[in-house]
């Protein structure tokens, strides 16, 4: 009895401690429109002017339990989602069980990616006028649980575009290229700069087209789908980031995504 009372003590205490101002998805990007009431930009966040009205752009962090997160007085609880799996099998035991002088090697370069994410501009104005940056057949979505030969992994937080080799890859919005590098995990690889906090990824490309501070335009080429660096085959792994969170970027192509966005935050008021 005494253990019983203690577990409806617990989940009572639990259901205090989710309640939220907001309920977000994890992985996707909500707008919080700011008034007096409600003041929690910081000097990095996104900020975007509306019909008169500011809303700070935040990204959902990942994560597959409930949980909360504070952005100063304002909490949002994050829903528990099933993102279901994916697992590979690679050949190339060397690709699955580093040795020291591979793991030195992308440890260095996890840590270039980490500087390049905080080298964003915030001279530039990101557009969420996203399209596909190369036609093929999505093969793996974002937040399935990973495993490489039948041994857990970090969950895939990008989304994985199937096609042939030497498939062009255009930007999917205007930016500047931050990094460019040939990485054990990611092949050739580049980062784009969108603006304010907003950075996407390209991996296991076969070329690159542009270069370190290049500026590009919507539609421009980055390069050509490859299977360089850690692959099981030609495909495109597109991430992207918002406040150095890695979000979904698939929610990014959906028609007119910014005005639902803050559609949503105006009908929550």
């Amino acid at each position: 009895m005494k253990n019983k009372i203690k577990e409806i003590i617990f989940i009572f205490f639990l259901s205090i401690n989710l309640q939220a101002d907001l309920i977000g998805i994890p992985g996707e990007i909500i707008a919080i429109k700011l008034n007096e009431k409600i003041n929690i930009r910081h000097d990095n966040d996104l900020v975007i002017n509306f019909n008169g009205n500011e809303y700070v752009i935040l990204p959902v962090p990942y994560s597959v339990n409930d949980t909360v997160i504070k952005k100063g007085s304002y909490s949002i609880k994050v829903k528990k989602k099933d993102f279901g799996e994916s697992r590979i099998t690679i050949t190339n035991p060397s690709m699955v069980d580093l040795s020291k002088s591979d793991s030195d090697r992308a440890y260095k370069e996890s840590l270039l990616i980490k500087k390049a994410l905080n080298t964003f501009t915030n001279n530039i104005s990101p557009s969420f006028d996203f399209i596909s940056p190369v036609e093929g057949i999505i093969s793996s979505r974002y937040g399935k649980k990973r495993f490489i030969n039948d041994k857990p992994r970090s969950p895939h937080l990008a989304l994985d575009i199937a096609a042939s080799e030497g498939t062009t890859i255009i930007a999917p919005s205007s930016g500047r290229i931050i990094l460019v590098g040939d990485f054990f995990y990611s092949g050739k690889y580049i980062m784009l700069d969108h603006g304010k906090g907003l950075i996407s990824s390209y991996s296991h490309m076969s070329e690159i087209s542009v270069s370190i501070d290049s500026n590009v335009k919507k539609g421009d080429i980055l390069g050509k789908v490859g299977s360089t660096g850690r692959v099981t085959g030609p495909h495109l792994h597109w991430s992207v980031y918002l406040n150095k969170e890695r979000i979904n970027p698939e929610s990014l192509l959906k028609e007119n995504y910014l005005d639902l966005l803050l559609k949503a935050s105006q009908d929550r008021i």
